[in-house]
């Protein structure tokens, strides 16, 4: 996925700058010659001393002579899995992901003794969409080695890390079993801006909204405005919203979409609640507050106007869904019923705003992402940097035929339609056997607060 710079000049982001400024009392930093490791290091410890979350438990200043990205990791809180830093001129400093280079993920399954990763998800005008890949294809070869038990992991470590793919799938149906093999190569690139896709399903004379949200997108207010106004006019009663491959992004672009979906709200009532360090402390922020930090096109008035016929959302998630899509799950449950369907969230109950190192002019230095704040309910609900459990635990992966998103016989949307028409149709039992992927690359983007 691309990365987008975004300059923020709210007040809410001023505020809290001068917050933090009033507080520092650290000593004057040591003079180093610009460029160097430890002009660098400096700079990025007394940074963290003044925003981070855990400033009081990070480590003394250490040797200022390694590789910044390495110094600023041995700043981090032991368990800190979103804390970050990145060069613009060094891409090996962005994270590395299947996601980011090509634009899909996969899982791992055993079927009839045989090694799969089935594709989860491909995104709009990406690499991998431009090659063909579709969701529900099977990839059998990386380049050229046949996926077993015992190199699945490895392969998949090999695939992030490349800037070209070289891959075999294959198709399958439970009707025509195996078919159309090929040999696909993909090399990195760009994925651009992803729409907002939904489809209205009707199911016993109710008529039922399905929502595909990949990403929290900087001025996505318009175009949630645009599909629920739609949703709205055909008489929706029911809604079903898909987070499962989205890692979050953009908090005002999240409450864009919990503004339209929760009944009863007012511009004044609260949404989220932010807690940092004694230099940070507390902040509120109402609904209207959310939106205007970085959504100010669309007036919450607007976006009430689109809100359906409905007091509760179905949500369905899994271990892909993080950052902003578990602020929507847990920042609305005060408001409306929310009923997860799926597998346990991420677990990123943190934001913060980008801190540049902007100190020689004309030059673009190192940017951190640090966890500034804890983020909470209006009710104080929070602390989920373990996940979300769902209400309702499925496993998408349980045939080796995995349908399109959207698709009623998929198995979380299915398993959403049959709780919202109460069909207690008997489900099947797996016939695969899934298997974990052990190094963590899951694509959360950073919570940006302003």
């Amino acid at each position: 996925m691309r990365y987008t710079k975004i300059t923020f000049l709210s007040i809410f982001l001023f505020l809290s700058v001068f917050i933090f400024s009033c507080s520092d009392n650290d000593s004057p930093a040591a003079v180093y010659e610009e460029g160097t490791n430890e002009y660098v290091n400096e700079w990025m410890h007394q940074q963290m001393k003044r925003y981070y979350l855990w400033n009081t438990s990070m480590s003394q200043k250490g040797s200022l002579s390694i590789f910044p990205q390495d110094y600023f990791a041995g700043l981090l809180e032991k368990g800190d899995r979103y804390s970050y830093a990145v060069h613009p001129e060094l891409p090996e400093t962005a994270g590395q992901s299947l996601r980011r280079k090509f634009g899909f993920d996969v899982s791992f399954f055993e079927f009839e003794s045989k090694y799969y990763a089935v594709i989860l998800y491909v995104l709009e005008d990406s690499p991998a969409k431009r090659n063909g890949l579709k969701r529900g294809q099977l990839i059998t070869k990386v380049e050229g080695t046949p996926l077993n038990q015992n190199n699945y992991d490895e392969l998949y470590l090999k695939m992030t890390s490349a800037s070209q793919l070289n891959i075999q799938t294959v198709s399958y149906t439970a009707q025509t079993g195996f078919s159309n093999l090929k040999e696909v190569s993909i090399l990195q690139g760009y994925t651009f801006s992803q729409p907002v896709k939904y489809t209205v399903i009707e199911d016993k004379s109710k008529k039922i909204g399905y929502v595909e949200i990949s990403h929290f997108d900087v001025g996505q207010a318009q175009l949630f405005l645009q599909t629920f106004q739609e949703l709205k006019n055909k008489s929706i009663t029911e809604l079903v919203v898909d987070l499962r491959y989205n890692g979050g992004g953009d908090i005002a672009s999240a409450a864009a979409l919990s503004i339209i979906l929760a009944p009863d709200i007012q511009s004044g009532s609260l949404f989220i609640k932010f807690e940092g360090n004694t230099n940070g402390g507390k902040v509120d922020q109402s609904f209207k507050e959310a939106l205007a930090g970085n959504e100010t096109k669309i007036s919450f008035e607007a976006l009430r106007g689109a809100h359906p016929s409905i007091n509760k959302v179905y949500i369905l998630c899994g271990k892909h869904t993080a950052s902003a899509s578990e602020l929507i799950i847990n920042n609305l449950k005060p408001y409306m019923e929310v009923i997860t369907i799926g597998d346990k969230t991420f677990g990123k109950d943190v934001a913060g705003f980008p801190i540049e190192d902007d100190r020689i002019s004309g030059k673009k230095g190192w940017t951190l992402y640090p966890a500034i704040y804890k983020i909470f309910n209006s009710r104080h609900e929070g602390n989920y940097s373990q996940g979300i459990d769902p209400l309702i635990s499925v496993n998408e992966i349980q045939q080796p035929e995995v349908f399109p998103l959207g698709n009623s016989s998929e198995i979380l949307l299915a398993k959403a339609l049959n709780s919202i028409t109460g069909n207690t149709a008997k489900t099947f039992s797996p016939s695969v056997k899934c298997f974990p992927i052990s190094v963590n690359k899951s694509d959360t983007d950073f919570l940006i607060i302003h």
